[in-house]
């Protein structure tokens, strides 16, 4: 339960970059008037797939970012991390040096970490040999790396790694940074999530265990969750990361107040490797963890950002987890999923769907679940269908499952000086 003695955290600077927009602002411009990022894979010839589309990051220089040099020895998932994190840092108003270096932390969730550097390697080792590898292949292609340029781009040597639980890794990351706030390790954390799959090698992989979409022919209508036609989710690439900081600390140098974060719970299902757990009963723990760690009842939740991939598990799932959690109040709560228009980012959804949050709270608008037309008879509450709703918001919750069971649910509220 929460206490009068822990110290509060809020959310100063976010930073987005999905295949809805470069920025923030216009990520949450698309997904607030319901506008897809979905399109054909440009990134290589997908002509052999079962899948031909995905949501790709558009018109996006790294070298214009992180500078040529240093784009040329970073994974794209890495170059996504520290370009979200400069957002976020600039939104925060906190320049490198800005805070105690050793209070400063940074956490990047992925799933994957560098998986087109391994694939290029993998190429030019059986087409070249061994010879011509990239003397960064290595570093390139580690799951921590982000989380170690991120450090370098911003001078932060606080508590540094990544997390690495499938699609709950940037929630993870958010939860764990919140807590070595909480707990005095540290005064700011930039924490997120980072993931860049659009690889022919993820794209087949995802095909082989029939995850993803398969409707070539209109891949903006491909995301559809809670649908009944629902066929599969819709693999994406991007980050997102937040600076999330001691109340005090904020206070003291004036910075811009988003949000608080008020509540994380953390489940794993030991169930199965790919399936959520019958009735989803690990989401249903994490929801309650995260609601008793916050001192939040449920009826206090005023919106909820769901996991909703598109798959017909775990929206049957997910809906049986709300249903669990908030018994009768699930009939009136607004829930709906903003994977509908970016696609799934896997490690890095967690974290945009943060920052949807957060910008639901300052417009008061729960944005809406795109490509809902055929409802489906086990997913009956409140999606949000295919249009924004204005409506009062205090407290939001956004649900993060993963493969391996992993559940992650977080709590952002409203920032009042004094709660309760």
């Amino acid at each position: 339960m929460a206490t009068t003695t822990r110290r509060r955290v809020v959310v100063t600077g976010t930073g987005a970059i999905a295949p809805t927009g470069n920025t923030v602002a216009e990520n949450w411009e698309a997904v607030r008037a319901g506008r897809s990022g979905i399109a054909s894979i440009t990134r290589f010839d997908a002509s052999k797939h079962e899948t031909r589309f995905a949501g790709e990051v558009k018109s996006f220089d790294a070298a214009a970012i992180v500078g040529r040099k240093e784009s040329r020895r970073m994974d794209r998932y890495a170059q996504f991390a520290v370009a979200a994190s400069l957002e976020a840092m600039s939104a925060a108003g906190l320049a490198p040096g800005g805070a105690s270096p050793d209070r400063f932390g940074v956490l990047v969730g992925t799933a994957m970490g560098g998986m087109e550097t391994i694939e290029h390697g993998a190429e030019t080792l059986m087409r070249q040999g061994p010879g011509r590898l990239n003397p960064f292949f290595m570093p390139m292609m580690l799951p921590n790396m982000a989380s170690g340029d991120v450090a370098i781009a911003v001078g932060a040597r606080g508590p540094n790694f990544a997390t690495v639980s499938a699609c709950a890794s940037a929630a993870h990351a958010l939860g764990e940074a919140a807590l070595m706030i909480r707990e005095g390790r540290a005064d700011v954390m930039l924490a997120g999530g980072a993931e860049a799959l659009v690889t022919p090698l993820s794209v087949a992989g995802f095909n082989a265990m029939g995850a993803l979409s398969t409707l070539n022919e209109r891949p903006q209508e491909a995301s559809r969750p809670f649908d009944a036609g629902r066929d599969g989710f819709v693999l994406a690439e991007g980050a997102a990361m937040l600076v999330l900081e001691e109340l005090g600390h904020a206070v003291a140098r004036d910075a811009p107040v988003l949000g608080e974060f008020v509540g994380y719970g953390a489940t794993d299902d030991a169930y199965h490797k790919v399936q959520p757990a019958v009735g989803g009963e690990g989401a249903v723990r994490a929801m309650r963890l995260a609601l008793s760690d916050a001192d939040v009842p449920p009826d206090e939740i005023d919106y909820l950002n769901a996991h909703g991939t598109s798959t017909q598990l775990n929206e049957k799932l997910e809906t049986a987890a709300i249903k669990a959690v908030f018994g009768d109040e699930a009939t009136h709560l607004p829930v709906s999923s903003t994977k509908s228009m970016t696609g799934h980012l896997l490690g890095g959804a967690g974290a945009l769907e943060a920052v949807f949050s957060l910008c639901a709270i300052r417009d008061q608008c729960a944005p809406p679940t795109i490509n809902y037309e055929v409802p489906d008879p086990e997913c009956d509450l409140d999606y949000v269908p295919n249009t924004a709703r204005s409506l009062p918001l205090r407290t939001v919750m956004s649900n993060s499952l993963g493969f391996g069971g992993h559940n992650v649910s977080l709590i952002l509220a409203r920032y009042e000086e004094r709660r309760g």
